[in-house]
């Protein structure tokens, strides 16, 4: 019974009536659903936070739940929640930073426009882990100040953020200036020297894998390293040595940088790990040159990175789409192609190019109707969901292509409800064609009906509006609980079903 009260908890067809008496019985699963309504009143979010307390984060996160609302001494996470999205009070930060608890202290240290005292006592507190999630959004001044501190885990946040002046995260990334830090999580906890065994059995343990300190905090040294090379607001100068470090994490992480230097770009481009060629071959820094000498890349990931270039030349994509799974994706550079070269790709007697173009849905008439003759499968599966295509456009697909399209074209937002039955019924079955139908906004009731035998499809058809009440009513008690929580949501489900389900209780 209780995944069908999670649905009806979902249903937005739920008079206030029956929402009340969910209200009353409200668990943490059913209070999950009911917070997410967006006709909940004001005074049924009230109730449903005193019935399920915890429930009054969630509520204050919808904004259901209002600073008159809450008492932070009562629910000191919705008033967490409401200081998080600018709602709370001043009064109620410095209630909080004194919490017992540090994961309340934690939360609140991730909040942006504290006052400046509570800034000042999250950066004092006891427990290390509240300064580090405090440093990580911190304001310049703060975090400039916390680059210092003697907790590596403290330095390794101030890294990560984006607004630690430059000069403050070349420092930390070189270490020049700073007094060496004199904590790591992994000294606090073990005697040194000492390394974490990456499969470590101890239940209780919460050190990373690998991680280790023989005095000079060598693992954390480098987690800090690792967030300021990849802070856009790091100097790059600062971080150009990296390119010939032993450690592959921190010459990933420069191959990522969008302000590489040519010269150090040439150098990640001969890297020995493909993955750092890789991800540098999606990198905006490349010149004509590199990505050309990319494109002979013996690597696959290599060249299909080269392809998420947003500048690569379009004769060097159709070359790599011809040799390159790239996958049903509307590429950087093909999105970004002019009218001459959407003109150009449809017309290419490349496949490849034409089945690129196809992934763009803003293609003028002309070459829509073009590219939905295209004679190869891979570009008619490519164009098959693009709106604005006519229904006979798109039997002709299905006619010449068959079972090679079926999906695509009951994906299509246009497709009517008479090609939807068609392609439900098509013979073979495709079972993707079920799942596409059951999810339609246009599929009707005979539709869905043929989708619910396919084990993937049905919990989709269940909560599909158009299935005959009937069925809706019949599959609350199907095996399947997915099912019948779906046919619980389901904003057909007689009224008097809901009543019933509800006034029994």
């Amino acid at each position: 019974m209780d995944h069908i009260l999670r649905g009806l908890a979902a249903n937005p067809a739920l008079s206030s009536a029956l929402v009340d008496r969910l209200v009353a019985i409200a668990d943490d699963d059913i209070a999950e659903g009911l917070a997410c309504r967006t006709d909940l009143s004001r005074a049924q979010a009230v109730a449903l936070a005193r019935r399920v307390e915890g429930s009054a984060r969630a509520l204050a996160y919808e904004g259901l739940l209002t600073a008159d609302d809450v008492d932070p001494a009562l629910w000191p996470d919705a008033a967490l929640a409401l200081l998080e999205q600018g709602a709370g009070r001043p009064e109620w930060a410095r209630l909080l930073v004194a919490d017992p608890a540090r994961e309340r202290r934690e939360k609140l240290a991730g909040c942006r426009g504290l006052p400046s005292d509570v800034v000042d006592r999250l950066a004092a507190d006891p427990d290390v882990q509240v300064v580090a999630e405090l440093a990580l959004a911190a304001p310049a001044d703060v975090a400039e100040r916390l680059a210092a501190h003697p907790h590596a885990l403290v330095r390794a946040a101030v890294a990560v953020n984006e607004a630690t002046p430059p000069a403050a995260l070349a420092a930390l990334v070189t270490g020049v200036g700073l007094p060496p830090a004199r904590h790591c999580l992994v000294c606090d906890r073990e005697e040194t020297p000492f390394v974490h065994d990456p499969f470590c059995p101890r239940l209780d343990c919460e050190l990373p894998p690998g991680a280790s300190c023989d005095g000079s905090h060598e693992s954390t040294v480098q987690d800090i390293q690792h967030a300021a090379i990849g802070n856009p607001a790091t100097p790059v100068a600062a971080v150009t040595e990296f390119v010939g470090h032993p450690s592959m994490l921190l010459r990933w992480a420069l191959a990522a940088r969008r302000d590489v230097p040519l010269r150090v770009c040439a150098r990640l481009a001969a890297d020995p790990v493909p993955g750092i060629r890789a991800d540098l071959a999606r990198n905006p820094s490349l010149d004509d040159a590199l990505m050309r000498e990319s494109a002979g890349d013996p690597d696959p990931d290599v060249r299909r990175g080269l392809a998420h270039h947003p500048r690569i030349p379009l004769d060097l994509l159709t070359e790599l789409a011809r040799n390159v799974r790239i996958g049903a994706t509307l590429l950087p550079r093909v999105a970004a192609a002019s009218p001459a070269e959407v003109a150009a790709l449809a017309e290419s007697v490349e496949p490849a190019a034409r089945m690129l173009v196809a992934q763009r849905r803003d293609l003028p008439p002309a070459i829509l109707d073009r590219l939905a003759d295209d004679p190869d499968a891979k570009v008619v599966k490519a164009l098959a969901p693009h709106p604005g295509l006519a229904e006979g456009q798109l039997r002709s697909m299905v006619d010449r292509h068959g079972v090679r399209v079926l999906a695509k074209v009951a994906a299509n937002p246009d497709a009517s409800p008479a090609l939807l039955e068609d392609l439900a019924r098509h013979e073979p079955p495709v079972h993707r064609v079920f799942r596409e139908v059951a999810r339609h906004r246009r599929a009707t009731a005979p539709a869905l009906l043929l989708c619910l035998p396919d084990e993937r499809a049905r919990p989709v058809a269940a909560g599909h509006p158009a299935l005959p009440p009937p069925v809706i009513t019949e599959l609350l008690a199907d095996p399947d609980e997915r099912v019948a929580e779906a046919a619980a949501a389901n904003p057909s489900l007689p009224p008097a079903v809901m009543s019933e389900l509800l006034l029994d209780l």
